[in-house]
């Protein structure tokens, strides 16, 4: 079993910036594509972000392209998403998941893909 914790979530305004930090069990870590989703109030959760084990490959919904950045660092477990130019709509619980290995473009932005899933952490964005 697979444990993926977050950290880093908190209030910040319009324009500011915040680091999302995700500590994983997963052994080995380099094997298993890491991925963001968001769940924002009365919505359904919807994907973020996702970076392939070896992080060479990394894939973004159009929503935040430019200002999110996917990063890992396989030797400390963790996965980050660096969150630049925040605006009130990215006012969220942000999911650090996984779906194991890299399923491809289409089916990692799917949450049936996911085996594993973080507790969340939340993001406001004030205007």
């Amino acid at each position: 079993q697979v444990q993926l914790v977050e950290s880093g979530g908190g209030l910040v305004q319009s324009g500011g910036s915040l680091r999302l930090s995700c500590l994983a069990s997963a052994r080995p870590f380099t094997t298993y594509t890491m991925a963001w989703f968001r769940q924002a109030p009365g919505k359904e959760r919807e994907f973020v972000a996702a970076i392939s084990g070896s992080g060479s490959i990394t894939y973004y919904a159009d929503s935040v392209k430019e200002r999110f950045t996917i990063s890992r660092d396989n030797a400390k477990n963790t996965v980050y998403l660096q969150m630049n130019s925040l605006k009130p709509e990215d006012t969220a619980v942000y999911y650090c998941a996984s779906p194991g290995g890299w399923p491809g473009f289409a089916r990692v932005t799917m949450r049936r893909e996911v085996d594993y899933w973080g507790q969340g952490t939340q993001v406001t964005v004030s205007s």
